[in-house]
């Protein structure tokens, strides 16, 4: 049995879930963190020490980190395809994986904090604009990268998509101002045409 832990809001979450809607594997998620708590138990500090989500159990086999655990379900499900069978291909692909943690999200955290999960009269919006504007400019970025290439990693959908749209979610999702970046749209409108990104990331930011 696969279960998954963790809150369905979560962007790390929702890359584990997406990953599987795409493969169309089964799975069980179990609600935890947030308001759900469940991650500061001992049962649940045995499988994922850090008391954070996702984290995956797979009859025994416990995997945490989202970017490692698509890896790993790309890996053992589609070789050749989410997975890139060509190590280079792949490269690419995990290049922007681990851009999304080190680069993108602890850009994008603060203004989805600020937005979303603070109370409008306790937000700074002076703070909020400059988190605006760094997290524009890693937008250029992507829409720089996909001027020449289809998806992230190249021609083809892979699991760099996965992390990323994940996270251009937010961006689209948030009530901001978001200057016309006609590649980064294109690419965002093909993934919104996917049922698995539809049902695993597009729902109202909370």
């Amino acid at each position: 049995m696969r279960v998954i832990w963790g809150r369905d809001n979560s962007v790390n979450v929702q890359k584990v879930l997406w990953c599987c809607e795409e493969l169309a594997i089964e799975y069980k998620r179990l609600d935890a963190g947030m308001n759900f708590g469940v991650v500061n138990t001992p049962e649940y500090r045995a499988l994922n020490p850090n008391g954070l989500v996702p984290t995956l159990d797979e009859d025994g086999f416990v995997l945490w980190e989202s970017n490692t655990i698509v890896r790993y379900l790309a890996a053992t499900h589609a070789r050749g395809g989410l997975w890139p069978d060509d190590p280079r291909a792949r490269a690419h692909a995990e290049q922007w994986m681990d851009w999304q943690n080190s680069t993108y999200w602890p850009a994008m955290r603060p203004l989805f904090m600020g937005l979303v999960r603070t109370e409008p009269a306790k937000r700074d919006p002076q703070a909020l604009e400059t988190h605006r504007l760094a997290v524009l400019k890693l937008m250029e970025i992507l829409d720089a990268h996909l001027q020449s290439h289809a998806y992230m990693g190249g021609d083809a959908f892979t699991m760099g998509d996965i992390p990323v749209g994940c996270g251009v979610w937010r961006w689209m999702g948030m009530p901001i101002e978001r200057p016309a970046l006609p590649n980064l749209q294109r690419w965002f409108d093909a993934l919104a045409k996917r049922p698995a990104f539809r049902k695993a990331v597009m729902q109202p930011l909370s």
